[in-house]
């Protein structure tokens, strides 16, 4: 025979910490509040604009040509839309008896959890917007530019992949609104590892620093640009470009919008009747864009 022996237990007073997923969203792209459903943005498209008059006299003597005279410029303004109109969610349900008897499912926790949960989300509908960036990738012979030939990241050619997107840059015009507003990279965490051996591996005090410290993946300035890191990333695709070029609205404004978490107690069961519960959620509405005339120094990485 054996003994049975009633063992004593301690239980933690809270959840365990949840892995939150990193976020470079806030970062990167302009973010508009509005309680608008419609952003109306006015652009003048490149083709669009006033020209200079080129060859207008070569010599002194043609100044009095009467021939010659200004002719007035044409220049066509158009419009682009930022509808706020896609909606998403996140919810919890918890019963009233399980508010009541456990300490695991309190307001301010599942709220906090919610609000994670939002922005993680909004990451990866982000990282999802490709199709509206401008294509980045291999053209041949190791040569990153204009292309949708994935490139496969190494601790050898990253260099090339930031070079790349600051040459493309520069070639479409954009070095003012890249010095104004910086250079992002959101990478994977694989391709983290990689700039993470390069930084080490290339310099001195700084390679020094890096080997010390490591980078933060939150955001570390190197090379001229801000590097991020995130798993929310689209299969096969990198974000990079200048930042706060990238546009996202988020409706703002009455009970349930982007920043708030409701609870509705006795929430409606989706056969019929009511749930002896609360539902805790967040809901908000929101819209992508990147503009027209700055598509071009926006890109889609195309990777393996």
């Amino acid at each position: 025979m054996a003994s049975t022996i009633i063992q004593q237990e301690v239980w933690e007073s809270n959840l365990a910490r949840r892995l939150d997923k990193p976020q470079a969203w806030l970062e990167v792209c302009d973010i508009l509040y509005t309680d608008k459903a419609v952003l109306v943005m006015p652009y003048e498209a490149a083709g669009n604009e006033a020209t200079a008059g080129t060859s207008f006299h070569a010599n002194a003597a043609a100044r009095n040509t009467l021939s010659n005279v200004i002719v007035p410029g044409i220049v066509t303004q158009a419009t682009e839309t930022l509808s706020v109109v896609l909606a998403e969610y996140v919810s919890e349900y918890v019963n009233f008896a399980d508010q009541v008897q456990s300490n695991y499912v309190k307001d301010a926790a599942i709220g906090t959890k919610l609000g994670k949960l939002v922005g993680e989300r909004i990451e990866a509908l982000v990282l999802a917007d490709h199709a509206s960036w401008t294509d980045f990738g291999d053209t041949g012979g190791g040569v990153f530019g204009a292309s949708s030939t994935a490139i496969t990241i190494t601790e050898n050619n990253i260099d090339d992949f930031m070079l790349g997107i600051k040459e493309k840059i520069n070639a479409g015009n954009g070095a003012n609104i890249a010095k104004e507003k910086g250079i992002f990279c959101v990478w994977r965490a694989a391709d983290w590892t990689k700039l993470e051996k390069f930084m080490m591996a290339n310099g001195f005090s700084m390679a020094d620093y890096f080997l010390k410290n490591g980078a933060d993946t939150a955001g570390v300035f190197y090379d001229g640009i801000w590097h991020y890191m995130s798993t929310g990333h689209t299969a096969l695709h990198l974000f990079a470009g200048v930042r706060k070029v990238a546009k996202i609205g988020l409706r703002v404004g009455g009970r349930a919008s982007y920043g708030k978490v409701e609870k509705v107690d006795h929430p409606a069961s989706s056969t019929a009747g009511y749930l002896p519960g609360s539902n805790f959620y967040s809901y908000w509405d929101y819209g992508l864009k990147v503009p027209t005339n700055l598509k071009a120094v926006v890109f889609d990485g195309n990777v393996t």
